[in-house]
């Protein structure tokens, strides 16, 4: 006896059922645990309001201290990436926040600047793969059509830990417990939940679409059939092994853009409450209060640019334009000295764009390559991009030292910002088309 065909609209009714169940599972749960690594990475950016003074650390140490993170971030993002493609995403990722979570507790109990190095250094490589590591995660359960919109409501845990965190970690630098200044309590209070939700991950995520018991059947066989047509249809038309996959010149060239990316990024991250404080001499509490502000904005673009990149299936443009309006914000505020309101502004503006680009750029590698190739492609990328978190806080914090002005440093960042925004638009990527994607 045959079964009876499968309308369209049974099959449409499913995969809506199957997004939204999807979403609504990993979506959230992954957003908290990047709320949590944002807070430990960045961090330091408020407990420098007091640590620097305490500690006795001039701008260069604290740049040098702030960044030496993400050289110890570079060890282990490509070996990361691969363990979550091979071996198991919910393993790798609670191991790696359980041991950023006790290393951030350490970094509270630091008195000399090569102690702040080597926790810093060491918080970098225990952090190492999360994020890359997420990013393959979400290859396993969203569509290429899908993928913008899944790791935007992934990296807006990016400004919420900043609106959240900013006003938060003023008022744990204003108390001063057990004889321990509020800086060191800043450390502690925010390494706890990483290692909380550490052991929660290992019982809540689930590795692939097959193994997932909260899915339907038909739910989970949809989801499942979907990717796997995915993957033959790219294997039909490129096939890489990894070390291939690493030499493919746009490989290199999204390597190297972000890493120009993230010298803005981070350079302005770190440095943010630290410049404002120095140029309005308000309170902490104040500067923490107003610090949340660019980060409401960051919330906005990073949503509405997602967005319109999966809706129009444009990547390049929707990487480029917050690059060069991102750059343009700083040119102005450092040509033009305007007045502190007109410099908040600026602010705003840049945070919302050297955040906004990001997800519509970490669709691109997925689009070139599938299975362990793109995962290597991805660990080799944010490895390579993430010298640039060293480079731009340690360049700033440099040259604030020798020319007592931030000018020079932040006209590098814009520099960064410009060069990246002219590398991907100078990317050329066939994408497949839909008749490419047809079993």
């Amino acid at each position: 006896m045959s079964s009876a065909p499968v309308s369209n609209s049974q099959v449409s009714d499913v995969a809506q059922r199957a997004r939204r169940r999807i979403g609504r599972r990993l979506l959230p749960f992954l957003l908290v645990l990047y709320i949590i690594a944002f807070l430990d990475r960045v961090n330091v950016a408020y407990a420098a309001l007091e640590m620097s003074h305490d500690l006795g650390f001039s701008d260069r140490v604290f740049g040098f201290g702030a960044g030496i993170f993400f050289a110890g971030y570079v060890l282990l993002e490509i070996p990361g990436a691969l363990i979550v493609e091979r071996w198991s995403a919910r393993r790798w990722i609670a191991r790696i926040m359980i041991s950023w979570g006790l290393i951030t507790v350490l970094v509270a109990f630091v008195h000399t600047a090569h102690q702040f190095y080597a926790a810093r250094f060491l918080l970098g490589a225990a952090e190492a793969g999360f994020f890359p590591g997420v990013i393959v995660y979400l290859t396993h359960w969203f569509r290429q059509e899908d993928r913008a919109k899944a790791i935007a409501a992934f990296m807006i845990g990016i400004p919420i830990s900043s609106i959240f965190g900013s006003p938060l970690a003023g008022l744990i630098l204003g108390v001063r417990w057990l004889g321990l200044p509020g800086w060191r309590w800043l450390f502690i209070m925010e390494g706890i939940p990483a290692i909380i939700f550490g052991v929660i991950t290992i019982f809540y995520l689930t590795d692939w679409p097959h193994q997932a018991r909260w899915l339907p059947d038909d739910e989970r066989h949809w989801i499942t059939a979907e990717l796997e047509r995915e993957k033959q249809s790219k294997a039909a038309v490129r096939s890489y092994t990894i070390w291939q996959a690493l030499r493919q010149p746009p490989i290199i060239q999204l390597a190297l853009m972000y890493f120009l990316g993230d010298i803005g990024l981070y350079g302005f991250t770190i440095w943010f409450p630290t410049i404002l404080k120095r140029v309005s001499g308000f309170s902490i509490l104040t500067v923490t209060l107003l610090g949340s502000l660019p980060y409401i904005a960051t919330l906005i673009a990073v949503l509405v640019v997602s967005w319109h990149s999966d809706r129009t299936g444009e990547r390049r443009w929707h990487t480029a334009l917050p690059l060069f309006l991102g750059g343009t914000a700083l040119l102005v505020g450092i040509a033009f000295s305007p007045p502190l309101r007109a410099q908040l502004a600026l602010f705003i503006l840049l945070a919302a764009c050297v955040h906004a680009w990001q997800p519509s750029f970490w669709a691109l590698p997925s689009t070139i390559l599938g299975e362990s190739a793109a995962a290597a492609s991805i660990g080799l990328i944010n490895s390579v991009g993430n010298l640039g978190g060293f480079v731009g806080p340690f360049i700033l914090g440099f040259l604030r030292t020798r020319t007592q002005s931030f000018a020079p440093g932040l006209t590098c960042l814009l520099i960064s910002l410009f060069l990246a925004g002219v590398l991907v638009l100078r990317l050329r990527i066939q994408p497949l088309t839909r008749d490419q994607s047809a079993p």
